[in-house]
Order: C-alpha cells, then structure tokens, then sequence
C-alpha cells in the first residue's frame, strides 16, 4: 500500500490514497450540486462555513486558558469568529452575498499584486511571456474589481467546474498512488 506524505517544516504525515480518493469523490459531489442548484447549494456552503468559523472561534476562546501564548490574537480570532459565524448563522442569504463579492475582491487585488510582481519579473530578464501573464492578471484582477457583484453572481458555477475538475485530479492522483 503506497502513501502520499506532506511534507511541511515540523513534521512528514503519511495520507492514504484512499483519502485522496474520498476527498475527490466529495468535490465531484460538491461540484456537482453547486452546478445543479447552485442556490440552495451556497446557502448550505454558506451555513458549513458559518458553523465551522462560529466552532473555531469558541476553541480559539479556549485554548487561551490552555496555552497563553498569543493570547491577544487568540481573543481576536475567537470573538471575530463567533460574531462572523453567528451573523452568517442567521443571514444566510446576506452572508452568501457578503461572501462571494469578499471573495471576488480578494481575487482580483490579488490577480493585480500578481501581475505587477510578474511584470517587473519581465523587466528584469524574466522574459516577455511572464510580462504578458502579467499584464493578463492585472487587467482580470481589475476587471474583478470593476464587476466584483457580476463576477460573484457566477461564483457558484465557476466553484462548481473548479471542484469538478479537482475531484477528478485528485481520484487520478489516488490510483496512481496506490
């Protein structure tokens, strides 16, 4: 039986490919779903997120009395989740919208940070095909900004095909592992 292994900077933990597997089966899922009706689908997502970031925050309160280094940031992240997963609890709706453009905006600052970085990668030697990806991420990151409620309406879909596509990847990765 062959393992994956993550290799971070502490430790190497060993994933079975059947995990990989299970996780691409579940994103195929999901995908599909987010393509079928994607509505009720990102309400669900929506309510997932809100439970998890509402758990994170009360652990977070938590571990301040069990380790009390960086208490002040643990207190942070732990009342910011507990107000954001509450409110997301009882705004569905608002919070799928709030979401998405959050999301939308965050890409498209961070497709022109890209760009710019790419593009004096150019100018120092990197050649002109990292240039036109550049100029290509700068002028998406823009359009991103200036449509971010259009580009979020479609998030769903494009979620949909992403996870589609990542599924697939991932039950390919997992025989190929085995």
């Amino acid at each position: 039986m062959s393992e994956y292994t993550v290799d971070t900077a502490f430790e190497k933990a060993p994933v079975p490919w059947w995990l990989i597997l299970v996780e691409g089966i579940a994103a195929i899922i999901v995908g599909v779903l987010l393509l079928m009706n994607p509505y009720k689908m990102s309400v669900l997502l929506i309510q997932v997120l809100a439970i998890y970031w509402l758990i994170k925050g009360i652990v977070a309160i938590i571990s301040i009395f069990i380790d009390h280094k960086a208490w002040g940031w643990k207190l942070f992240v732990g009342i910011v989740g507990i107000i954001a997963g509450y409110v997301l609890i009882q705004h569905p709706i608002g919070g799928i919208a709030t979401v998405a453009v959050t999301f939308t905006v965050v890409l498209g600052i961070q497709g022109i940070i890209i760009g710019i970085v790419e593009i004096i990668q150019a100018f120092q030697g990197g050649g002109w095909g990292i240039g036109v990806l550049g100029a290509l991420s700068v002028i998406i990151g823009g359009w991103l900004l200036a449509n971010a409620w259009a580009a979020a309406s479609v998030l769903p879909w494009v979620l949909g095909i992403l996870a589609i596509g990542g599924g697939i990847f991932a039950i390919i990765m997992a025989f190929r592992l085995k």
